[in-house]
């Protein structure tokens, strides 16, 4: 406890003196470490970029730039150009480079619920850019080729990472994957929290995002390979923005929460997300982003047929039953939506029903019949016949 409470003394008191901590401006001036830190961002950015990863939402850009714009002044804003964008991963995390870029996964963005918990977790990313977070740990970084290595080795085990990690090379995965040393990941904690606060958003958000995150990995036994899904690391979070609370905020003070704006701008982010929890075999995080999806938009076909995929392809006990259920809904919602009266007919044809089968696979095609698995159903259909 006296560890982390001097600790967060000495952030609040380098948070004071935050000019003394300005990175390089994009002119020719400043140390050579940090110009190369910013040249080696912008190589790994363009690969990023080209990558066929990032999402895109120009709208959600302009959104989630928008918020990252109130928690930082005039001045610092002129020296470091703060980018938000989002990757297409369902995995927990968001990383900074040290040129003020910040990626953010959807993963956790779907899991956030308002402006205030986004403000948490970009004032956080941007403290590692304001406070020269990349500069001060590279004299601890070995050689990329041996650092990647190690990184994919550890990341062999989960589905489609290895790709990611390919993409970002060495800062964005040392950023990514396993963060910085704890006092500078205290200090980003704490120094973002004080952000957020000052653009008046109420702190307590930031707590209760990362105790969601947490208990949500606890309660589904979760496995993530990034900074932000590591249950000791959110752990930290968690005790880092108790003891803020405590020592800051002391009475109940609350702020800005922007929930109803945020689901608007995120609602499209949630959807998308939760097919690719159910890509990668996350059927807990996949049937959760779909449910929260629904609160928004209670009649979309769509994610009524999400959710039986997430039951069928699950398949345990009675979960045949719920997904031909859902898949009715989304055939009443919407009758000419081909992909239920496909997926339902799979369930008939399981259960020994062909005729009721033969009707589904015939209406699917018939609402769409070049599909590209045209054949698939085709195959199927002569098994009916049979």
């Amino acid at each position: 406890m006296r560890y982390i409470l001097l600790i967060l003394m000495l952030c609040f008191a380098a948070a004071c003196s935050t000019p003394a901590n300005l990175p390089l401006a994009t002119d020719n001036s400043g140390i050579d470490d940090e110009k190369r830190l910013w040249q080696r961002s912008e190589d790994e950015q363009k690969v990023l970029t080209q990558s066929g990863l990032i999402y895109i939402d120009d709208q959600l850009d302009d959104y989630l730039n928008q918020v990252a714009r109130k928690l930082q002044p005039p001045e610092i804003l002129e020296h470091i150009p703060f980018r938000i964008m989002v990757i297409k991963s369902p995995y927990l995390n968001a990383f900074a480079f040290p040129n003020g870029v910040i990626y953010i996964h959807t993963g956790i963005l779907a899991r956030m619920d308002n402006e205030a918990q986004l403000a948490a977790l970009l004032g956080h990313e941007m403290t590692h850019c304001t406070h020269r977070h990349a500069l001060k740990t590279l004299t601890h970084f070995k050689s990329k080729s041996d650092f990647l290595a190690g990184v994919r080795g550890s990341l062999i085990q989960f589905s489609g990472i290895g790709n990611v990690v390919n993409q970002l090379g060495s800062l964005g995965s040392k950023a990514a994957v396993s963060g910085y040393r704890r006092d500078l990941e205290t200090e980003a904690d704490l120094v973002g929290l004080q952000l957020m606060a000052k653009a008046g958003y109420d702190p307590n958000e930031a707590l209760r995002l990362f105790e969601h995150l947490k208990r949500e990995l606890e309660e589904e036994n979760m496995q993530e390979p990034f900074f932000f899904g590591c249950h000791p690391r959110l752990q930290e979070r968690v005790e880092n923005c108790e003891n803020f609370l405590k020592t800051r905020y002391q009475k109940e003070e609350t702020g800005i929460k922007n929930t109803g704006v945020f689901l608007t701008k995120l609602h499209k982010v949630i959807l998308d997300n939760a097919w690719l929890d159910l890509k990668a075999g996350r059927f807990h995080g996949a049937q959760r982003g779909a449910e929260k999806y629904l609160k928004i938009e209670p009649n979309d076909a769509g994610v009524y047929y999400l959710l039986g995929e997430v039951f069928r392809q699950r398949a345990k006990a009675d979960d045949m039953h719920k997904a031909k259920a859902y898949y009715e809904k989304a055939i009443f919602l919407d009758p000419f939506y081909p992909d239920p009266h496909k997926a339902i007919g799979l369930i008939y044809y399981k259960d020994g029903e062909k005729k009721l089968a033969k009707k589904s696979f015939g209406q699917c095609l018939s609402l769409s019949p070049h599909r590209a698995d045209k054949a698939y159903i085709v195959g199927y259909l002569k098994k009916c016949n049979q």
